[in-house]
């Protein structure tokens, strides 16, 4: 698992970025939430924890979690 940060939200088209403690930025989706974490409940600045799965686009961020 990966720390990191959530860095930005986008709401209404459910996706954000998280920064990786490296200083890396991953996009995530909703739907890569652990079931106990509720999107339109995350704020910018949450710690999270994730694992790092790819993409036709690159890099993402998958099953992520509050720690």
């Amino acid at each position: 698992m990966t720390n990191g940060t959530i860095k930005k939200l986008v709401s209404d088209r459910g996706f954000g970025f998280i920064e990786s403690a490296d200083g890396k930025e991953y996009f995530f989706h909703r739907n890569e939430l652990e079931t106990s974490t509720d999107f339109d409940r995350l704020v910018g600045g949450e710690q999270v924890e994730f694992e790092v799965g790819a993409s036709p686009k690159g890099p993402q961020a998958t099953k992520v979690r509050l720690t």
